[in-house]
This record gives C-alpha cells, structure tokens and sequence, in this order.
C-alpha cells in the first residue's frame, strides 16, 4: 500500500455497535456506556501498535451507528460524550464521528419508492435530523461525517438503487451535504469496478462475465465534480426555489458566480406526460451574468438503467471515457430556460 501512495487516514473500531445488542454480539442491555469502555479499551491497544497520537497522522473515526437518538438517552456522539469517551487518553486521538444513514428502508423497487427517494423535501428531511449530532461534535472540536449512507441498505434495492432517477437523488443528496457507500456488486454503485459474475439484482450466475461498468450514479459525480470545478476556492450555495420539484445550487468563485445546477425531480415513467418547468432568474443585489452555457443530464424514463447521456455523450463505455459529440446550448440568461422533468442542468455563466 505504501509503495502505492495510499495514505491511511482513520481506523474505525466496531460497525453498528449499537444493532450488537439486537444480534447476540452483546447482551440485550448493552448501552452507550458499556461501548465507550470497549471502545477505550480496545482503542488502547490499537493506539499502541498503530502508533496512534493527538499528534500522528492517523486518527480514530467513533462512532459508526446505525442511527441516533440524537440525545444522551440511546447510542449517539451525545451520549458517547457524555460517557466520558474524549476524556480518555485514545480518545484524545478523536478526529471524528461517524454516522450510517440510508434513504429509504423500502426493499421493493417500484416507481412510488423512487419518486419518493428524489424528492427534495424528502432529501432535506433525512439530513436535516442529524443537526443536533453535528452541533454537538462540532461542539467538541470534531467533525461530523455520515461514514456509510446511500439509498437503501442491503446494497441498494432493485428498480430504484440502480436507476437513473437515483442518479437525480445522489446528484443532489451529494451537493446537499454527502459521499457515498460503495461496493463490489452493490446495486447502489457508482461504478462497478470488476468483472462481475453473479447478478446485481439477484445473485444469479450470469450467462456471461460482465466488464467492469459505470452505473447511472456515476453521471451524479460528473456533474457535481464539473460543477465544483478545479479552482479550490469553490463555494455551493443552495438556492431558494418554491416549487417541490425543483433543487438548485449557486457556485461561486472568489465571490463571483460562475456556474448553478438545477434538478427537476419529478419522476417521469413510461406512458405519462412529460411536463416542462421553465426556470426565470432573480440575482437581486448582485450583478446579473448575461449568457450561459447548459449543459443538460437527459434521462429517459427514471427507472432506466442505462442510457443517460451528460452533455450528450455516454460514460457506458469499455473503458469508462465519454464518447460522443458533446453537446451545449447558449442561452441569454434575462430569457431563462426550460428543464423537463427528471433532468438536471448545469450553467456555466459568462
């Protein structure tokens, strides 16, 4: 690993200790404190062989809880800082707490699940519950990371995980405030990066290995990571828009703006209608670009799973690379735009 400059950050002692006491990993009345001795004492040891100090490279990540009570009553960072864990000396060695947290506990894809998983009030609310987690560690000097979220646990569910409306929702759970859990063989993926010789959807023998692949989330980190850009004084803001619909966030660049993503979530489906929002823009107190250029994220259906094409071009190549003609339209930004329902935008302003 050294000789391929892969730097160790963090180690993580224990995953979802608080669902131990649920398996018979430890008795039924197991409690936040009862995981804070362990942890010390095993954190103890590690720290020794690890070389493990407030001032070595290489931190501890606590917590890694399947959920919280988000008080000092149940498994939470509050609780766990009520215990006394950062007052022990491996404690000390405490970058940050991490939390678990999926989307969706509906196993059964189908298209209710899905528009429900893109919805932007449905987003917002599953992240906005972890407020009081991270006021508390930033309290303590720490950061807050969800360590392990996606759609759907158990590697994602079939119809819904592995869509292109999921791209829509991982597009804006991530500029909202995430990354992602990944896998070899999860529906959920990213990419996936072997060859494959069992389904995805139900673990059957394929009939023939299967390359290694990107999956319609992955155009999700193209366009977030083309949005942020490469300048590294980047800053996202989210943008008010009255409508359920409809998601944006403003990028700026040493104060000035530069680019904005807009994200029609509603779910369009074989045999429906497809609607057409059109997008005005209101840059009240600030100087108003006068061109841009869209560059549109086109879907099909929601619940395909494959297809999508960025700007006009696949990555669902062999090797991953764009092909195709790549795709932009100028428009005058005093005329707005149109943006259909389950695409998203992105406009670079000059």
């Amino acid at each position: 690993m050294k000789t391929a400059d892969v730097i160790l950050d963090f180690i993580e002692l224990g995953n979802e200790a608080d669902v131990y006491r649920n398996n018979g990993l430890r008795p039924s009345d197991y409690s936040p404190v009862n995981y804070t001795s362990d942890w010390i004492n095993m954190a103890t040891n590690v720290s020794r062989v690890a070389e493990i100090s407030p001032t070595s490279h290489i931190k501890f990540l606590v917590g890694s809880f399947s959920s919280s009570s988000h008080t000092t009553e149940g498994f939470s960072p509050q609780a766990i800082y009520a215990a006394g864990i950062l007052d022990s000396l491996p404690g000390k060695s405490i970058a940050s707490f991490s939390g678990h947290h999926y989307s969706s506990f509906s196993f059964s894809g189908n298209g209710e699940v899905l528009q429900d998983l893109m919805t932007k009030a449905t987003i917002r609310s599953n992240l906005s519950i972890y407020e009081p987690d991270i006021e508390a560690t930033h309290a303590k000097g720490l950061e807050y990371v969800l360590g392990e979220t996606n759609s759907i646990p158990g590697h994602g569910a079939a119809g819904t995980s592995n869509t292109a409306g999921a791209a829509l929702w991982a597009l804006d759970y991530a500029l909202f405030a995430v990354f992602f859990h990944e896998g070899v063989g999860y529906k959920y993926n990213l990419i996936q990066p072997i060859e494959l010789t069992r389904s995805t959807l139900d673990g059957s023998l394929l009939p023939a290995p299967l390359p290694p692949h990107v999956q319609p989330q992955y155009y999700a980190a193209v366009v977030a990571g083309e949005a942020v850009g490469r300048s590294g004084n980047t800053q996202a803001v989210e943008i008010p828009i009255d409508n359920p619909r409809l998601a944006g966030y403003a990028f700026y660049e040493h104060g000035a703006l530069v680019k904005a993503v807009l994200i029609n979530s509603q779910a369009h489906f074989a045999n429906a209608t497809r609607s057409v929002n059109h997008v005005g823009f209101d840059s009240s107190g600030t100087t108003k670009p006068a061109k841009a250029h869209v560059k549109r994220l086109a879907i099909g259906l929601t619940d395909d799973v494959s297809g999508l094409t960025w700007g006009g071009q696949t990555y669902e190549t062999s090797d991953g690379r764009a092909e195709g003609q790549l795709q932009v339209e100028d428009i005058q930004v005093a005329d707005g735009f149109n943006i259909q329902d389950s695409e998203a935008d992105l406009l670079s302003f000059s």
